[in-house]
C-alpha cells in the first residue's frame, strides 16, 4: 500500500512540473505574438534556402542532389503572397546521369496562421526549367508545402518539400514510359520581412511597462 501511495506522489510531482512547463510555453508562446504586432510578417520578403533535389524519371537510382533557392515575395494581404524564385540545383542516378538545371518558379502561396510566430504554409504555381547555359528549356508546374517560425520580428526560420511535374519526358535525356518526368526539392532556409501592414501595436495606458513599473527612476533620467 505504501508503494502505490509513493508512486500516486510521484505521478502527481511529475504533472505538475509537466502541466507548469506546459503553461509557461504557452504564455511565452502568447507574449511573442502580442510583441510583434497583430500581423507580425511584413509586406515583402527576402528568401534563401539551402537542400537538396532527387529525380523522378527514367533511370533508376536516382541520387540527392544540392538545391540552392532564392526568392522575393510579395503579400497580397495578411494570409496571400505572390513569389518570384530562382532554383540551382543538379539531378542525378547513379552511374549515369548528373546533369545541373535551373529554373524560374512563380507561385500563390497562403499562411494561414500568418499573425502567429508559427505557421505552415502551402504554395502552388508553374515555372520554366533549362539545363545548364540553356541548352534546353521546358515548363513545368510545382506546388508544396511547409512550416515557418519567426526567429525575430523580421526573420523566419523555414523548412519545405515540393514536388515539380515537368511537360516533358526527357528531362533526363531518356524518353521511356508513359509518363513525364519529375523531382522533388527539400530544402532549409530563411525568410528576411520588410515593410509593414499595420501599425505598431498600442500599449494600453494600464498595461504594465518599463516606465509604469519604475516610474521614479525614469522621472529621474
Amino acid at each position: 500500500m505504501f508503494s502505490v501511495f509513493c508512486l500516486f506522489l510521484s505521478l502527481l510531482f511529475f504533472y505538475n512540473i509537466s502541466y507548469g512547463q506546459e503553461k509557461a510555453k504557452s504564455t511565452k508562446i502568447k507574449t511573442l505574438n502580442k510583441g510583434y504586432n497583430s500581423e507580425v510578417r511584413g509586406t515583402n520578403a527576402l528568401s534563401v534556402a539551402f537542400g537538396a533535389a532527387i529525380a523522378n524519371a527514367d533511370y533508376p537510382e536516382a541520387l540527392f542532389e544540392v538545391n540552392m533557392h532564392v526568392a522575393y515575395k510579395r503579400f497580397l494581404g495578411p494570409y496571400v503572397n505572390i513569389n518570384i524564385g530562382y532554383n540551382k540545383y543538379n539531378l542525378a542516378f547513379k552511374d549515369v546521369f548528373n546533369e545541373g538545371f535551373m529554373s524560374f518558379d512563380v507561385n500563390l502561396e497562403i499562411i494561414p496562421f500568418s499573425k502567429n510566430i508559427f505557421s505552415p504554409f502551402v504554395y502552388a504555381g508553374g515555372g520554366v526549367n533549362a539545363s545548364n547555359y540553356f541548352v534546353t528549356t521546358d515548363t513545368k508546374t510545382q506546388g508544396g508545402a511547409g512550416f515557418e517560425v519567426l526567429i525575430s520580428p523580421s526573420v523566419g526560420v523555414k523548412l519545405f518539400a515540393e514536388y515539380n511535374m515537368m511537360f516533358t519526358d526527357e528531362l533526363d535525356g531518356r524518353i521511356y514510359g508513359a509518363s513525364d518526368d519529375a523531382f522533388w526539392r527539400a530544402a532549409i532556409g530563411l525568410n528576411f520581412y520588410f515593410g509593414k501592414r499595420g501599425k505598431r501595436r498600442n500599449v494600453n495606458k494600464n498595461e504594465p511597462t518599463v516606465i509604469n513599473s519604475n516610474p521614479i527612476i525614469h522621472s529621474k533620467n
